[in-house]
């Protein structure tokens, strides 16, 4: 038991070097690392997803995986949509659905098994970042004027003396706002998978050990017993990994609904 604890220590130290980046190939100066190859797999995989789904729609549905997308656009149109932007949502749904989809399809590629995580990865996050922040920047200027959406940071009401106070905290709250979604999703996603590799080699440790290194028959049960709470816990935290999964693609676009409205409705 000693053994196969120390071993399992030993080798979770390490557990960050398995998520660190590295280079698959070069074009030109540019590393495309394996984070950036499945960012691209996740692009595609929901494209199919998209196209698959659009093709067999009908007006009454009779196909599981419609079902299942059309419920998912739905969900977005009207709980992250019009529940969060209230008049003038609509357009801005396939924005959403398509930040929503795509990181529910990147989160749940990381799930399988030998498979990579693209939003496991700051690089990743913040380009999804950015491009939210881009959006929801550009229609409010576009909503309000160029001159009129900076002016009107600052809520109505506020006594003069404290406005431009609160006009830079409003400005600073909108700049980082780039910042704070990145490292959210990240955040979530590193630590998610990196707590599900800790428990994989816990439950590999204790098993070979139960098996290859146990010196009496009393040991052996003893490492297999924790082998199978290893195990447990692995399951279980696999099956939070899946809601997670949902949750922060969920949260994100939300997030990003909630921008927009501020956004488009100046205060």
């Amino acid at each position: 038991m000693g053994e196969a604890l120390a071993a399992f220590v030993e080798e979770a130290q390490h557990i960050f070097e398995h998520f660190e980046p590295t280079t698959v190939f070069s074009i030109g100066p540019w590393d495309v690392t394996q984070y950036v190859v499945w960012l691209f797999i996740g692009f595609f995989v929901t494209l199919a997803v998209v196209l698959v789904a659009a093709k067999n729609s009908k007006l009454v549905p009779d196909n599981k995986f419609v079902n299942i997308v059309e419920f998912g656009y739905d969900f977005v149109s009207k709980n992250i949509g019009e529940d969060v932007i209230g008049s003038g949502f609509k357009q801005h749904v396939p924005f959403l659905a398509t930040l929503f989809f795509f990181i529910l399809v990147c989160n749940v590629l990381g799930l399988v098994p030998g498979f990579k995580t693209s939003t496991g990865t700051i690089s990743c996050t913040w380009a999804l970042s950015v491009i939210s922040f881009v959006y929801f920047l550009y229609w409010g200027m576009k909503e309000n004027g160029l001159l009129k959406y900076w002016v009107t940071l600052c809520p109505h009401g506020v006594p003069k003396p404290m406005a431009p106070i609160i006009w830079f905290l409003e400005l600073f709250s909108t700049m980082i706002r780039v910042l704070t979604l990145a490292v959210r999703l990240y955040g979530n996603m590193l630590a998610g998978h990196m707590i599900l590799g800790v428990f994989g080699i816990a439950t590999s440790t204790f098993v070979l050990y139960a098996v290859m290194s146990a010196t009496s028959a009393v040991a052996a049960v003893a490492t297999g017993a924790t082998s199978v709470v290893w195990f447990l816990l692995l399951v279980i935290m696999y099956a939070l990994e899946c809601l997670v999964a949902f949750l922060q693609a969920f949260v994100f676009a939300i997030l990003s609904s909630s921008y927009i409205s501020g956004a488009v409705h100046p205060h």
